[in-house]
């Protein structure tokens, strides 16, 4: 008898343990993923993840920063993989072997956003031409100032423009250090000029004045890519989780979840990863 209730014990414990294990196990099942203010703040997150979840049991926590802090990020281990929008810091972070490659994902557009009155007289359909504009009549322009994707698109564009930021400033040019959805914020109580993701200024909704003044530039293309963080340089990230998100976004499913997200009927990503 009492052999037999040490044995129950025994089986007791050993099966707790392997309940306490499995547990610790399935726990473990998530990822961290360092990406953009405009993909958290567009909604497209709640659109994907769930579904990705759903397919795969994995769960995703995403960090959401501005693209360059998201690399900075990766860069020192503590995320699994990003999902950015600065091809030129993508293919550095590639080229440095953090990431054994850069796939693309999606694509949508900035848009240069001022009040509907345009003040600065910079509405059109050329980018630098806008700008160039603002720079001459000292509009008030909001800039993230962030190192973000959007950061650097926009500091691209000034210099198409011919405006030397660091020799001579417009007037009217503010850093705010901030996300896409707290520039336009600032924009909408300053009544002033934006650069801003179109998904992240669908999504907005304290527009105030605001309006979309140029769009269609072909420079205002704006490409999204997903990288999964080598585990050469972090042995401890979570490679196999990670490629498993990468795969599903770049495969029909979560190519699928990217084209069906809309606001109002229009779609704010498309979908473009290579076969």
């Amino acid at each position: 008898m009492g052999v037999m209730i040490k044995l129950s014990r025994r089986v007791a414990v050993g099966a707790l343990g392997a309940l306490l294990a499995w547990s610790a196990a399935a726990q473990e099942r998530f990822i961290v993923v360092a990406s953009t203010t405009s993909t958290e703040q567009s909604g497209l997150f709640s659109q994907l993840l769930p579904a990705f979840k759903q397919a795969s049991g994995i769960e995703v926590r995403v960090v959401a920063v501005g693209t360059g802090q998201a690399l900075d990020m990766a860069r020192r281990g503590d995320a699994d993989a990003v999902l950015v929008h600065d091809t030129v810091a993508e293919e550095k972070f590639v080229a440095e072997g953090f990431a054994p490659q850069r796939r693309l994902v999606m694509y949508n557009d900035f848009v240069l956003i001022g009040p509907a009155s345009d003040p600065a007289k910079a509405k059109g359909r050329d980018i630098a031409a806008a700008l160039g504009q603002l720079a001459r009549q000292g509009g008030s322009f909001v800039s993230r100032g962030d190192k973000s994707g959007t950061h650097a698109a926009e500091l691209r564009l000034w210099k198409q423009a011919g405006v030397d930021l660091a020799a001579n400033r417009p007037a009217g040019y503010k850093e705010c250090g901030c996300g896409m959805g707290p520039a336009l914020n600032m924009a909408a109580s300053t009544n002033g000029y934006v650069l801003a993701d179109r998904g992240t200024w669908l999504s907005f909704k304290n527009r105030g004045e605001l309006a979309v003044l140029v769009e269609g530039d072909k420079a205002l293309f704006n490409q999204y890519g997903v990288m999964v963080v080598s585990p050469a340089k972090h042995p401890h990230v979570k490679q196999a989780l990670a490629q498993t998100f990468a795969d599903w976004l770049v495969g029909p499913a979560g190519q699928a979840a990217i084209a069906a997200y809309k606001i109002g009927g229009e779609q704010l990503f498309f979908p473009n990863a290579q076969p």
